[in-house]
């Protein structure tokens, strides 16, 4: 938290090797000529304060000779001319400026011992060798969030980190990609990227651990070559044109915790032979031609730690999946371990002076078409959306078992009979949507008790009687409500009678229906409406370990009266 500026009397330390005042509050014009008389200084860290760096012309002879520099978020609009002579560097971060035009050629053979390099967030469009190729020294290259076109840049066999997601590079992937025998993180999503994904992916899962190359281009089956004994956590395909059967091979994918294919073609039965990968914790199938009734599981340990459950937009028909319901014991919080983030981790780096902190789950939530993004998830954070399907049948009391859910979208379905009572168990809902539907009776008012309900949607069924009062019920919309004849209500234009507006019993009682009650502490607000709540996640990289203040306030939220005030702060956040 330190705040202020860098003192010049930081240039009398003259034995002083490394220094680094990261991710702080520093601030006004940093010049770098403080720096230049301390010759034993080997790394030197400024990233992510609020100064703007100068980097005026400097002689070779006056600059200590870095084997670490990282520079990002230092208002840089170019590159400094002192880089020129940094023939020993082997860590270059310049992440977070304002750098535009070309990659220079020097840039990439700046030192034989440069292993990292990250202009993630700038504005470059090009390399200015056309074919882009990296040192073969290289071991993590982080390009993301640039303007850059043409085909992918060549890596050197030993690359571990390959990042290019969010730029406009077009055409297949090489096949030399084939040869990334060491390859642990690959990000090619939100690119322009066509043609077949190589067969030759599945066969480096041994030693790949991160998949992205969503939100491209990319067409046909997908690869059928996930080799035995593999170490994937992460496969996301999702926002492409990809199209046939799931290969059964996922299913050798042991360690695999992220499985996303939503928005392709995939036309199959569900993938009930996925429950064998007991580490899988999101499922995202959404948008796409998946059909049939969800067969009965064939063990009781299927999907053991499923968190999120996203299979809206498909052609499942017939009952709700109530045996697999009875089976996920995270969300009834039946295995009693705290929260945590979910996250991948990997190992420390060279010498020590560099690690990366984590790698973090990034997910985004539709609200009426405006996208919220979340950079850290816990796995406290529980939703199923089986939405825009063709089931049948009435809503399961089981469901009241879940607990720790916080999402459910059931909506635009054909589900009949009463809302259970069970679902006022689920104390820790935020959202709950079963508009669309053909459900019958009364709006339970039990659940009233949901006092973290930010959302409620029951349109277009054909419920009938008052609408409860209280709590957050006062602050729900006539939209919620809408296409119900036989409702009444303050939120509406017809009011009840008096025979109709009896006061409700103060306590829940709902022994018959289920039997689980849970407390919690934390809050988590998501908004949303109609079908597919979840409409995506996507994976980010964190390199810093400090909590938004925005999500601090948000997650310390637990008084059960403030959805006004949540529902508010929430909306101008989005604003």
């Amino acid at each position: 938290m330190l705040k202020g500026s860098i003192l010049s009397s930081i240039s009398r330390l003259k034995n002083l090797e490394i220094f680094d005042v990261e991710s702080n509050k520093l601030s006004g014009i940093m010049e770098f000529e403080t720096f230049l008389g301390l010759k034993r200084l080997r790394y030197l860290h400024l990233s992510n304060n609020n100064f703007s760096l100068l980097a005026k012309t400097i002689t070779n002879d006056t600059v200590p000779k870095f084997v670490g520099l990282e520079l990002g978020s230092c208002n840089l609009s170019g590159f400094p001319e002192l880089l020129h002579s940094q023939y020993q560097l082997a860590i270059l971060d310049l992440s977070f400026n304002n750098i535009h035009g070309q990659i220079p050629k020097w840039l990439l053979k700046i030192s034989p011992s440069l292993w990292y390099l990250n202009l993630r967030n700038n504005s470059f469009t090009s390399f200015e060798e056309s074919s882009g190729i990296i040192p073969s020294s290289l071991l993590f290259l982080n390009l993301d969030g640039n303007f850059l076109t043409g085909s992918l840049p060549i890596p050197p066999r030993s690359v571990l980190f390959y990042m290019v997601a969010k730029n406009k590079f077009s055409g297949g992937i090489p096949l030399q990609f084939c040869n990334m025998t060491s390859l642990q993180f690959l990000d090619l999503s939100h690119n322009n990227l066509s043609g077949i994904i190589p067969q030759c992916l599945g066969n480096l899962s041994k030693s790949l651990s991160f998949l992205n190359l969503e939100d491209n281009n990319f067409h046909g089956l997908i690869p059928e070559t996930w080799a035995i004994g593999n170490e994937l956590k992460v496969i996301k395909l999702g926002n492409n044109n990809l199209w046939g059967k799931l290969p059964r091979s996922l299913a050798n994918c042991k360690m695999l915790e992220f499985l996303g294919l939503g928005n392709n073609q995939v036309k199959d039965t569900f993938p009930f032979w996925l429950g064998v990968l007991s580490q899988i914790k999101i499922i995202i199938l959404h948008f796409n031609e998946f059909y049939g009734a969800i067969s009965g599981p064939t063990s009781y340990l299927l999907f053991p730690k499923l968190h999120i459950f996203d299979l809206s937009h498909n052609k499942f028909v017939w009952p709700l999946p109530v045996a697999y319901f009875k089976r996920w014991n995270i969300m009834a919080n039946l295995d009693g371990k705290n929260a945590s983030y979910l996250h991948v981790e990997f190992d420390e780096w060279v010498n020590g002076s560099f690690w990366l902190d984590q790698i973090c789950y990034l997910m985004t939530i539709t609200n009426k078409g405006q996208k919220m993004e979340y950079t850290k998830i816990f796995e406290i954070f529980m939703a199923i959306d089986l939405s825009c399907n063709k089931f049948e049948g009435e809503i399961p009391k089981v469901l009241g078992n879940l607990t720790r859910l916080q999402l459910l979208n059931l909506s635009n379905n054909m589900l009949i009979g009463p809302i259970p009572l069970a679902v006022g168990y689920l104390t820790s809902l935020e959202v709950l949507d079963l508009s669309h539907n053909k459900l019958t009776g009364r709006i339970p008012w039990q659940l009233t008790h949901l006092n973290f309900l930010e959302v409620f949607n029951v349109s277009n069924n054909n419920l009938i009687g008052p609408i409860p009062k209280g709590q957050q019920f006062d602050t729900f919309e006539s939209s919620s409500f809408d296409g119900n004849v036989g409702l009444c209500g303050m939120a509406l234009s017809k009011k009840c009678d008096d025979s109709e507006s009896k006061v409700l019993p103060p306590s829940l009682t709902l022994e018959e229906e289920s039997g689980f009650l849970v407390n919690f502490g934390w809050k988590i607000v998501l908004l949303g409406y109609g079908c597919g709540f979840l409409v995506g996640v996507v994976i980010g990289i964190i390199a810093f370990t400090r909590k938004p203040k925005w999500f601090i306030k948000t997650f310390q939220i637990t008084q059960p009266k403030r959805a006004k005030e949540g529902r508010k702060r929430l909306n101008r956040r989005m604003h």
